[in-house]
């Protein structure tokens, strides 16, 4: 089995959302991992995005991490192929045993869960929990709604700019390899 010296985080939807865009991104993305000798670290789900990145990290013969709550393997249908596994009880342990196998993390198109892991990953880099890389990947610009939402927040006084600082806007995979690469 090969070695994967970076691992990166990557939340998804668990649905492939409206547009072949988004799916493009998420198969994109598994596929820039494995070029790049990164394994996938990511919610263990086989629908959605969640199950295309995976499908084509495996596809192109990389490493992948899954994480699920026992409460979800039903739902998000447990991708059990993988080369780690692990069931947790609550989705809190699943987010933190993510986040804590990976380097970094990039934020695909989702939903409230995938904005939940951001917001997480965000807010503890705000306390200086850590110093691992957010990026989000704001494929037809998805995310848009979402840095709109951060300035505003800055421009209300309730964080300050620095927050805008943790955390990369791209606008496409080849893009969000290149600022990997130089955060890895």
């Amino acid at each position: 089995m090969p070695t994967f010296p970076k691992s990166v985080c990557v939340y998804c939807g668990s649905r492939d959302g409206t547009k072949d865009s988004y799916v493009n991104a998420a198969e994109n993305t598994g596929q820039m991992l494995v070029a790049n000798g990164w394994r996938l670290v990511y919610g263990a789900g086989d629908v959605g995005l969640m199950g295309r990145v995976a499908n084509a990290v495996q596809a192109a013969g990389g490493q992948t991490f899954g994480v699920i709550p026992a409460h979800l393997m039903d739902w998000e249908v447990g991708k059990r192929d993988l080369d780690s596994f692990v069931v947790t009880e609550t989705m809190h342990e699943r987010k933190k045993v993510m986040f804590m196998n990976a380097d970094a993390v990039v934020v695909l198109p989702g939903g409230a869960g995938s904005l939940d892991e951001f917001f997480e990953a965000l807010t503890w880099r705000q306390l200086k929990l850590h110093e691992k890389p957010i990026f989000v990947l704001n494929i037809d610009g998805f995310w848009d709604p979402l840095l709109t939402l951060m300035t505003h927040v800055v421009d209300q006084g309730f964080a300050g700019n620095d927050i805008l600082s943790y955390v990369q806007f791209v606008n496409d995979v080849p893009t969000l390899e290149a600022t990997l690469r130089s955060a890895l």
